[in-house]
């Protein structure tokens, strides 16, 4: 069975633990699409990988992403503001996994300032292992989160 292929993303704050993030992300087996940052720039705006990251995912091109900032908040915020997008700031493995069996998230943001790279590996490899549920109760509740894309 191929595996799926990964969008990733991070501004300045996030680029030191992207690098851990994608060794981890290639050895579960998993392909990268990079949005960048592709070298460390201070100062560059976290919403602009979020619409690069957003974008991949709505053309097809990744099913999931993984999007790094400072707090991850920011992120989080930037990148819900797309269509099809279900992102969840997790700082918890239970968190990483129950928002895609529950909730269908298809993006994780972390905080590079408040999430080491021990704990990110954890919360990667919980967020990709998991599945939908396709319960009927949370395919009720996703239809409702994306009606409210229209």
């Amino acid at each position: 069975m191929k595996k799926m292929r990964i969008v990733i993303g991070c501004d300045h704050a996030g680029f030191e633990l992207k690098r851990w993030v994608q060794k981890r992300v290639r050895a579960l087996g998993y392909s990268i699409v990079d949005v960048g940052s592709r070298r460390l720039k201070p100062g560059d705006d976290y919403p602009d990988y979020a619409k690069a990251m957003a974008e991949v995912i709505q053309k097809g091109k990744a099913k999931r992403g993984i999007l790094i900032c400072g707090s991850g908040v920011g992120a989080s915020i930037a990148i819900n503001k797309f269509k099809g997008i279900r992102a969840a700031l997790c700082e918890n493995t239970f968190s990483a996994h129950q928002g895609v069996e529950d909730d269908d998230a298809n993006v994780l943001c972390l905080g590079a300032r408040v999430t080491g790279p021990e704990l990110a590996m954890e919360l990667v490899d919980a967020f990709l292992h998991a599945h939908f549920s396709n319960a009927d109760r949370h395919r009720r509740r996703v239809q409702k989160v994306i009606s409210f894309e229209r």
